[in-house]
């Protein structure tokens, strides 16, 4: 991902738009046939060299025109003929942005693979479900999966429709009004490259675009996070009910040596920040001045490379993360159990309006019993059972129901599979 953003790259991303320009304008007989032919035969760049002669014209493309022109010759004259600066630098662009979407895709589809197998592995694994950080009721562990995988699944087509936005690009002239090629032309090296063209322009490719890719991965750094941060909830001392895997010669803390930390998680926790802060800076490049001006060209040098390759990292971490993650399914079940029933409270009440008491009632009854469960550290079913408020309302067998977890869980495999199906 990195040699797609290097200098060497962009350099060589620029030539590859300028040939086809060429080649396109030789067909058409613009260009003479043999001018386009030495073109062909002889440009080529030094890094080294443009870098020195941006430093004394301060222009970066017209130092690439200059040194292709020290190794073409006089046939030169025809190269970037009809072209302004961001014909080639948007368009080259774009081919870079393929490049790099090609390599998150795979890492998407990697990442969602990974989500899938863990998700079977685990679906009947039970574990206390939680709502504000407090338990709940029972689901699965792999219903959790299942959940990370299809949120996956949405990133993976919201950035392919991301992507395929930034699949443009233009050679329409200085602002935008083909004064100097046709729009036939513009279609025609569009198309020379694998590129659509982008159906108006100004001197640039409009960046609500761009925008529109950087906020993409945002939403998916986003999702790295999500899954992330509930690892580190996961493996909390208190907790552990699973933890990203630590070798044996690694280290948590210099100064504790029982520490287990969850670095890798906390890491794609941190880093998701930098892409979700870079879209701002996407955002504001929209508003240009008139046809163009520069401001958003030095913020892209940062942002498209460091999103694009921050997401790529971002994604193989997480996919090593869920691959690896220890997961420890008797805690789970020791930590669903450890409040004595209270997570049954629900199924509960439900029973005893099914038997005749109004809602109001019942709620007043299991809440009592939850409260001094809760209280008094207690357990929850053994009130329930000396509790004649209930056990004169539904028999025994009606109550032992309420605590099955068998019966809380039914559905969790059909929505797992409706989960993996819908991909």
């Amino acid at each position: 991902m990195g040699r797609i953003w290097s200098d060497e790259n962009r350099f060589r991303m620029w030539l590859e738009v300028e040939l086809a320009a060429t080649a396109t304008l030789a067909e058409a007989g613009l260009v003479p046939a043999d001018a386009a032919h030495a073109i062909r035969q002889r440009a080529r760049f030094d890094v080294a060299r443009i870098h020195q002669i941006e430093a004394e014209v301060r222009h970066d493309v017209i130092a690439f025109t200059t040194s292709i022109a020290e190794n073409v010759g006089p046939a030169s004259r025809w190269f970037h003929y009809g072209l302004t600066s961001n014909d080639v630098v948007d368009t080259a662009q774009a081919l870079q942005i393929r490049a790099a979407s090609a390599i998150i895709a795979a890492d998407l589809a990697q990442l969602a693979a990974i989500l899938k197998q863990r998700a079977l592995q685990f679906r009947g694994t039970p574990m206390i479900g939680r709502t504000h950080g407090i338990h709940a009721e029972p689901i699965t562990f792999g219903l959790k999966l299942a959940n990370w995988y299809s949120e996956v699944q949405r990133n993976i087509a919201r950035f392919a429709r991301a992507a395929e936005e930034m699949r443009v690009g233009k050679f329409s002239g200085a602002v935008g009004n083909s004064a100097h090629l046709g729009p036939e032309l513009e279609a025609r090296i569009c198309a020379r490259l694998g590129l659509q063209p982008a159906p108006v322009s100004s001197q640039v490719i409009q960046r609500d675009r761009h925008a529109s890719y950087v906020a993409t991965l945002a939403v998916v750094a986003s999702t790295l996070d999500k899954i992330a941060t509930e690892v580190r909830h996961l493996q909390r001392s208190e907790v552990r009910e699973a933890e990203e895997f630590f070798s044996e010669r690694q280290k948590g803390s210099s100064a504790m040596p029982h520490k287990r930390n969850p670095v890798t998680a906390e890491q794609i926790s941190g880093l998701a920040r930098v892409i979700r802060g870079n879209t701002q800076a996407a955002l504001e490049n929209v508003a240009l001045w008139h046809e163009r001006d520069i401001s958003h060209s030095s913020v892209e040098r940062i942002i498209l490379p460091d999103s694009t390759i921050l997401a790529d990292y971002l994604l193989s971490k997480t996919a090593e993360l869920v691959e690896k993650l220890m997961v420890y399914p008797e805690r789970m079940l020791r930590n669903l159990n450890s409040t004595g029933g209270l997570v049954f409270s629900g199924q509960l009440l439900l029973d005893l309006v099914e038997h005749g008491v109004s809602r109001e009632e019942a709620y007043r009854i299991v809440q009592r019993n939850a409260m001094r469960a809760w209280k008094e550290d207690l357990n929850f079913r053994d009130l329930i059972a000396g509790d004649p408020d209930i056990s004169e309302r539904i028999p025994p067998e009606v109550v032992d129901r309420a605590f099955d977890l068998n019966r809380q869980l039914k559905n969790v495999d059909g929505i797992i599979d409706r989960a993996l199906q819908n991909a």
